[in-house]
């Protein structure tokens, strides 16, 4: 039996199935933009490219802009690219065949909302927050979260120039506070929603820790291990039941004490979901 047919042999044998995914499963997804210089990215980012020269919207993101008009203005025209290019390979259908018969959640540190458009809202916990909102930089008067989606309509035909004009630029209905997107920094707001996404792990943990858990890890780097990599690790030694496999094709770790009850996959991401998934389509009766 080789690794793959492995993987296969464990998810039939699980109760069900808790998988924990970062940037590496973006990277699997062909989302290439985020930090080089790709042809996706240079599609929609020429301009600020060539005069900034920053490889990927996540550099763009932290980049010094000449004013907060420009940077206005490369923050819509990026959150318009992660809220509407849709995946270039299959990796999000793949899992979807490998997770269809198990009771599964999906922790992500990704906040780019791929998940939750392909797998149910309560079946995802996105613990990092989500390009998907807007947040006050004042979290101690405005705790609320407001969609993107109406401020992208609103706004993005108002550009000029690279620029969005300053008495345009989105601040709080609370206190006047400008607004920045909701993510992981030093203003990021840890509130209602931010909890429920851990509540919802939280439930479906205590609802199988009794029972055979698979712990998937997908492309979980070495940046931010306390969030899902170290956990995980720690779950499957405290639950005897459990086993843990990881998919990276760098970095595929796992903890000494639970060596025996891990698998390592190293091969390129997609094509290994791929397989299983094949696998798993072809043993099952249409």
């Amino acid at each position: 039996m080789n690794d793959i047919e492995n993987v296969v042999a464990r998810i039939n044998d699980a109760d069900a199935i808790l998988i924990g995914a970062g940037s590496g499963m973006s990277n699997a997804a062909g989302m290439d933009f985020w930090y080089e210089a790709s042809p996706l990215f240079m599609k929609y980012m020429r301009d600020f490219y060539q005069k900034y020269h920053f490889a990927g919207i996540f550099k763009g993101f932290y980049n010094r802009f000449e004013s907060e008009e420009e940077r206005w203005a490369y923050l819509l025209k990026m959150l318009k690219m992660v809220s509407t290019i849709p995946p270039q390979s299959r990796v999000y259908d793949y899992l979807k065949t490998i997770v269809k018969d198990k009771p599964y959640h999906i922790i992500t540190t990704n906040q780019d909302m791929l998940f939750k458009k392909f797998f149910p809202d309560e079946q995802v916990s996105e613990i990092q927050g989500s390009w998907g909102y807007f947040q006050s930089k004042n979290t101690a008067t405005d705790k609320q979260l407001y969609p993107i989606d109406r401020y992208l309509d609103d706004l993005l035909p108002k550009i000029d120039n690279n620029r969005l004009p300053s008495e345009l630029i989105p601040k709080s209905p609370v206190d006047g506070t400008p607004l920045i997107p909701w993510v992981r920094g030093p203003e990021f707001l840890e509130d209602k929603k931010y909890y429920e996404e851990y509540e919802k792990a939280n439930r479906f943990l205590g609802s199988y820790r009794q029972k055979k858990i698979l712990f998937i890890e997908i492309g979980v780097g070495r940046m931010t291990p306390m969030f899902i990599q170290e956990s995980f690790w720690e779950m499957t030694n405290y639950l005897p039941q459990s086993f843990y496999v990881n998919f990276n094709p760098h970095d595929a770790l796992t903890n000494p004490a639970i060596k025996d009850r891990s698998l390592l996959i190293n091969s390129d991401t997609a094509q290994a979901l791929q397989k299983i998934a094949e696998l798993i389509k072809g043993g099952q009766n249409d």
